[in-house]
């Protein structure tokens, strides 16, 4: 076979390029006696018992690769958790699934490893707590701002559980004094649907009180009266010592014990279970600091008016009419300065009370007051002369009781000589204890009587008189008996 020239250039190309590429292959370790690379597989696994996290909480999580070469670590959930790449410690972001990647790359004896995963629950922790910020300076009378936050995030309620030293607003912690002592502020959050409700905390404030501040001192010219009702009282309040704080309110209490009534200002009314008989009252002032001293106790004393009506057929159309006023003393139950006027109807024209001029006699001398525990209440007699010499007492008697008077027939002290007449006179009213307001029962209204022995009043040797078979064996001396008395609260 004949070779030309370009046969023979294309022949050597192809013995240089197949010898260079033996040198190519045997320097590579394709060829000849090179090193080899080897590709071995591996795996991975995560290790440890499965955990949960809780928000906001964190945890550690260990993948071991059987290469034993070191592992890095990723999220595939960035939304719900994080984690350090080489140190396997996952933080809760959000609640949800938490997914961990664990990757090994290889080196020139191991292979990429599969990659490895594990899930973790990442939930709310239902337990949770409060705490106060440090506690602020709570001056007398001023207000100050408590903090405190719950480690759930979740808003906090505040209260005073000390209502009588100082208030709280519920949400911003605005603390205002009310009084000095210990402001205690709680604090509470009720949960929802992730969690619990929390233990309450509280904060303690303190607030002292200035120098020259105390309490009141004890009322003076204090009052009690009966008010409307005979179970209402009102009790009045005269100058009290403010103790250099405003008074804000005033305590009654009733001695005996057992009513008790406030007010923020006087007069105070106070309700007794059904009367206010035989109850004092004291008064308590109180001001920003506390309550003082009680005031000394008072009795419940009521101004009333009487009109007491006798008929006296002889002399119509005027009768025998006795109109007064009393104070009654609710407390003790007694009467008290029984005065007013007495009509003598033997004198003046034929007019009848309350056009009449007859003479009327001043009596203002309470002379006696004898209570009758049947009747219920006390039998009071007020006197023309400030003695009780009415009647005669040569029969024996008191000379001056009703009784007295229908037993000796009228006849006047002194008797018989008219020079030694006193000329005294007088009406007996009956006030009954549990409610001088009550109307008369018969009982009562027969014991009712008056006597003049004044000049008007004179039929010879005879005083005129009025009284009752029923109450004292007769009628009066004229014939005169008492037919009404009635009894009204003074305005």
């Amino acid at each position: 076979m004949k070779i030309t020239w370009i046969h023979w250039q294309k022949i050597h190309r192809v013995i240089v390029l197949s010898a260079f590429s033996g040198s190519l292959l045997a320097g590579c370790g394709g060829g000849g006696d090179g090193p080899a690379i080897e590709a071995r597989p591996q795996t991975l696994q995560f290790v440890g018992a499965a955990i949960t996290l809780q928000l906001p909480g964190s945890a550690t999580v260990v993948a071991k690769a059987s290469s034993d070469l070191p592992i890095r670590y990723s999220s595939t959930t960035p939304t719900v958790c994080s984690v350090d790449g080489s140190t396997g410690v996952v933080s809760a972001l959000a609640t949800g699934v938490c997914s961990i990647a664990a990757n090994q790359s290889g080196n020139t004896t191991f292979a990429q490893a599969p990659q490895a995963i594990q899930t973790i629950p990442v939930v709310v922790n239902p337990s949770q707590t409060i705490r106060f910020a440090a506690a602020p300076e709570l001056s007398w009378l001023g207000t100050a701002t408590v903090s405190a936050v719950a480690n759930s995030g979740l808003a906090v309620s505040f209260n005073s559980a000390t209502p009588s030293v100082c208030a709280v607003n519920e949400k911003s912690g605005l603390v205002t004094s009310l009084a000095a002592g210990t402001c205690t502020i709680t604090a509470d959050q009720a949960g929802d649907a992730n969690y619990h409700a929390a233990p309450q905390a509280m904060q303690s404030l303190p607030v002292s009180v200035p120098s020259g501040i105390t309490v009141p001192g004890a009322p003076a010219g204090v009052t009690a009266t009966v008010a409307n009702a005979i179970n209402e009282i009102t009790v009045s309040i005269g100058a009290t010592d403010s103790g250099g704080s405003p008074i804000t309110g005033y305590t009654v209490t009733s001695i005996p014990a057992g009513i008790t009534a406030t007010a923020s200002t006087s007069p105070v009314s106070v309700t007794c279970p059904s009367t206010c008989s035989g109850y004092a009252f004291q008064v308590m002032a109180s001001n920003r600091i506390g309550q003082g001293a009680p005031s000394a106790a008072s009795d419940v004393l009521t101004n009333y008016n009487v009109v007491e009506t006798f008929y006296e057929p002889d002399t119509q159309p005027r009768d025998s009419i006795f109109i007064g006023s009393f104070t009654f003393n609710s407390t003790t139950r007694t009467v008290l300065n029984l005065h007013g006027i007495l009509s003598e109807s033997m004198t003046g024209s034929q007019l009848a009370y309350p056009a009449d001029n007859m003479v009327w006699l001043p009596l203002n001398n309470q002379l006696s007051a004898v209570s009758d525990a049947a009747l219920g209440g006390v039998l009071v007699t007020t006197f023309l002369n400030s003695n009780t010499s009415t009647f005669s007492s040569m029969s024996g008697g008191d000379g001056w009781s009703p009784q007295a008077g229908v037993d000796i027939g009228g006849v006047y002290a002194g008797f018989p000589k008219a020079a030694q007449n006193p000329g005294n006179a007088y009406a007996m009213i009956f006030v009954n204890t549990d409610n001088p307001l009550a109307p008369l029962t018969p009982a009562q209204l027969n014991k009712l009587a008056y006597a003049d022995c004044a000049p008007g009043g004179m039929m010879g040797a005879v005083c005129m008189t009025g009284t009752t078979v029923a109450g004292y064996g007769a009628v009066g001396t004229m014939s005169g008996y008492p037919v009404s008395q009635k009894i009204t609260k003074k305005p």
